[in-house]
């Protein structure tokens, strides 16, 4: 089993990942998904977070050799991003899509210095444009942005391709391909809809469902 599936299968196993084609789930875009993604549910299963948090940690020790500094996403990466820290003993922040609105109005927490290399946490990676507007927000800081880490992507094309033009490398621990194959093996999804699954991320905000 490559890491891919074993994620994957941990994130099914917990119910972080739903597949519901047939009634489709609606984001707050206004897109009908057949999938929803909620990995904050691995909080709650100590074994299962800690094999994903040891899978983090491999990616960023691997493809990310030079990180000074990990950040985490608010605030979903929040915990993920604090955790892998821990584990690297790596220096940690974390960054809020826009800053506060009291106090001293930031948008970064936490001590960091100008020039510090560093990786990204998230937990999902979707059309990935608030993704990058952290990045934004973290380079404006005078941070060098490493690359990004998440547990899960869909896998959009404009999503791929927005990393792409902004110079920043993505790397997932599961994705949506993945996920779709193991279900259609576990049978919770008929194989016969596999390329209705896999044709939604060419045109999310015009699927309609099976």
């Amino acid at each position: 089993m490559t890491n891919e599936k074993a994620v994957a299968e941990k994130l099914l196993q917990v119910n972080a990942v739903r597949l519901n084609p047939q009634q489709p789930f609606t984001w707050a875009s206004g897109w009908k998904s057949p999938i929803y993604c909620d990995n904050r549910k691995v909080l709650g299963f100590p074994y299962i977070r800690d094999f994903i948090k040891s899978e983090m940690c491999n990616v960023i020790f691997e493809k990310f050799p030079d990180a000074e500094l990990l950040a985490g996403v608010a605030t979903a990466g929040i915990a993920w991003g604090a955790m892998a820290a821990d584990q690297l003993k790596l220096p940690y922040i974390y960054v809020r899509p826009k800053p506060k609105e009291h106090g001293m109005g930031n948008q970064i927490e936490g001590y960091f210095e100008k020039g510090q290399r560093v990786v990204i946490i998230e937990d999902l990676v979707s059309t990935g444009k608030s993704s990058l507007q952290v990045c934004d927000v973290a380079k404006s800081a005078g941070l060098q942005i490493e690359g990004m880490v998440s547990i899960f992507t869909y896998g959009f094309p404009a999503a791929s391709k927005a990393f792409e033009t902004a110079g920043i490398p993505l790397h997932s621990l599961t994705n949506y391909e993945t996920l779709i194959q193991l279900a259609i093996e576990k049978g919770e999804v008929a194989a016969d809809v596999q390329n209705t699954l896999l044709n939604w991320r060419s045109d999310p905000a015009g699927w309609k469902g099976i």
